[in-house]
């Protein structure tokens, strides 16, 4: 296939060019490569040692959730150079794409996370610039959040999740918004949701759970967002007949 025409696709389907994002993310083609794609590796981030795993399985294209460049304007040296280094000797492109894969109502990280604990969507939670990212929904019938804890720990690969006990003793009606997604606890307890689920958070999260009344399930950054990139990665071998792999670097974060 050729890269213009992925590239066009892709910045068409996961609609990159209207979606607000931090400034450092640079959606996108971030490197280029070669004019015929045959093999896409996924990846949740750019990181050295992803690049260097897409490099042994012969990609031409690498598409993943975290880009190079979140620093802003740095020499090229150090680890950089390195990431650089290894993209050009392999001739492999690299294509990053941030808030449009965690909104995506297809192939979004919140919503194939919510669907996969159980969730029918109901609508949106958590804003940025005015662009919806996260979702909520409920569940069939109300659950402890001890369950819907265990829910999330399958759902995210049967890791840790963590807890902040603030909401009604059955919960039902459930927010989610992956990654770093914890500043927007206030605005899921004001929508009356009885939880909320993402990656990561601050301290003062914490009190921001039982203060607001409202549970909040931490599953790990990266871990839930692994499920963007594949199933981009799926759809792509599904639509073109492209030969995909998905390269997995747990972080524990």
């Amino acid at each position: 296939m050729k890269l213009e025409s992925l590239l066009q696709y892709l910045d068409t389907w996961l609609r990159v060019s209207e979606h607000p994002d931090y400034s450092t993310a640079l959606n996108g083609l971030q490197v280029g490569g070669p004019s015929e794609v045959q093999t896409v590796v996924t990846a949740v981030d750019a990181s050295e040692a992803s690049i260097q795993a897409a490099a042994e399985h012969g990609a031409d294209l690498m598409i993943v959730h975290h880009g190079l460049f979140w620093s802003g304007l740095e020499p090229i040296v150090g680890r950089q150079e390195r990431r650089l280094r290894a993209l050009f000797d392999a001739n492999m492109g690299l294509y990053s794409v941030h808030l449009p894969l965690d909104s995506h109502m297809e192939v979004g990280n919140c919503a194939l996370l919510a669907r996969a604990i159980g969730l029918e969507l109901e609508g949106r939670v958590g804003r940025y610039e005015g662009h919806d990212i996260g979702v909520w929904g409920e569940l069939a019938e109300p659950i402890a959040v001890e369950e819907l804890q265990e829910r999330v720990s399958v759902a995210v690969g049967g890791g840790d999740v963590r807890c902040l006990p603030g909401g009604p003793n059955a919960v039902r009606s459930v927010g989610v918004l992956t990654g770093g997604g914890a500043s927007f606890v206030k605005e899921a307890a004001q929508a009356g949701l009885d939880a909320f689920v993402t990656g990561e958070g601050a301290h003062h999260t914490y009190f921001d759970a039982t203060e607001f009344g409202i549970h909040v399930l931490f599953g790990g950054h990266y871990a839930t967002e692994t499920f963007g990139v594949q199933a981009v990665g799926a759809h792509l071998t599904e639509c073109f007949g492209l030969q995909t792999y998905f390269v997995d670097q747990p972080t524990g974060l």
